[in-house]
């Protein structure tokens, strides 16, 4: 049996647990939240809540980050069991999220792009899914989005007065990722400065949890430090942390990723398992952290990569053990220590109808698989 058949199926021939249920919250979150755009062949795009509004079968509000989610976890899917099917709906997916943006890959959000960056620069180098000028139009908005105000940092959006981890998070994994491959060394100093911005501004010294952003008065001063933790900004840190590290194993940046991963434990968590911050927005916050625990734990210590990689198994393995029943599989709750409740109807008021939600169920299941290959 050849390495890779052999991270597919164990001794029976069976496929590994978590591979086993990635596949069913996969097939599950297709079945019910992804169909054409606008009914137009060759695209699929993310329906925002199941079972679906009007407004959400026409596409009407759309979450454009929630599809680069999407598209990330079919990137992992792709990569844990690979089919031509499968390519081919990632295909028509970055073609529908093209579409549904009416031809443009960026908005005034610059956390928003730097998710869509993520996911399209690897189904690019991972899949080999071209995807001309999408990188390079993104990756330009985020580096015009950096300026001096509060010493540096990248907007939350155009003409704004906020600049907050979650946009800053992201766009320093995109930066350092992109530095690798194409060798410019001004997007890796980029993403260095942009990490020890965050370090200094929003990172809490008591507890070394980071919170949420600040604003920003026109003279460049701060107005407002916004002192509310999310587990999404743990999680962005803590991969841009590990992708510095990637390229310069003499810095502080491991352990920085270490104290991120022992405040995350300290702070953010309840009996083993990522604490849920509702659904909307929130529904993909507790995932986002679980997502770079994973890509995090090969590269700590030991004892900092195992209680990050048993913080995921954990979380995985609540999400998995409190799912309801659904058409087409799990579905998941916004909080994976309790017990989901399956919506009824379109006019209810339930976490669990959003899609985010329920990506973020299948990508604590991915982040669990992918730990499992390793």
């Amino acid at each position: 049996m050849s390495r890779s058949a052999g991270r597919a199926a164990d001794a029976t021939g069976h496929p590994p647990l978590w591979a086993s249920r990635a596949g069913v919250a996969e097939l599950a979150v297709l079945s019910r939240h992804v169909h054409r755009a606008w009914a137009l062949p060759r695209t699929a795009l993310g329906r925002a809540g199941w079972p679906p509004t009007l407004g959400q079968r026409l596409n009407l509000r759309w979450n454009y980050w929630w599809q680069a989610h999407l598209l990330d976890c079919l990137v992992d899917a792709q990569l844990r069991a690979p089919t031509p099917t499968r390519q081919h709906l990632v295909e028509r997916l970055i073609r529908g999220i093209k579409v549904r943006n009416l031809g443009w890959w960026t908005n005034d959000y610059y956390d928003d792009i730097a998710w869509m960056g993520l996911a399209l620069m690897r189904a690019e180098q991972q899949l080999g899914i071209p995807v001309p000028g999408a990188l390079d139009a993104i990756a330009k908005q985020l580096r015009e989005g950096w300026t001096d105000h509060a010493g540096g940092g990248i907007w939350w959006r155009r003409r704004d007065s906020f600049k907050n981890v979650p946009a800053n998070g992201p766009a320093a994994i995109l930066l350092a990722r992109l530095a690798r491959v194409t060798g410019q060394r001004t997007d890796l100093q980029r993403a260095r400065a942009t990490v020890e911005w965050m370090e200094e501004r929003l990172a809490d010294p008591r507890s070394g949890l980071l919170w949420d952003g600040l604003y920003i008065n026109p003279d460049g001063s701060v107005r407002d430090v916004v002192r509310l933790v999310y587990t999404y900004c743990q999680g962005v840190f803590l991969g841009a942390c590990v992708e510095l590290a990637d390229d310069e194993r003499s810095g502080p940046w491991l352990d920085l990723a270490e104290r991120t991963v022992s405040a995350v434990i300290s702070g953010v968590t309840t009996d083993g398992v990522i604490n849920g911050q509702g659904g909307g927005d929130g529904g993909l916050f507790a995932a986002i952290l679980a997502r770079y625990l994973a890509f995090a734990a090969p590269r700590l210590g030991r004892t900092a990569g195992g209680a990050a990689s048993r913080l995921v198994y954990s979380s995985a393995e609540a999400a998995w053990r409190n799912r309801a029943a659904g058409p087409g599989g799990p579905l998941f709750g916004p909080d994976w220590s309790k017990p989901a409740v399956a919506p009824r109807s379109a006019g209810e008021r339930k976490p669990e109808r959003d899609m985010s939600v329920q990506v973020g169920g299948w990508m604590v299941l991915e982040a669990a698989a992918l730990l499992e290959r390793a």
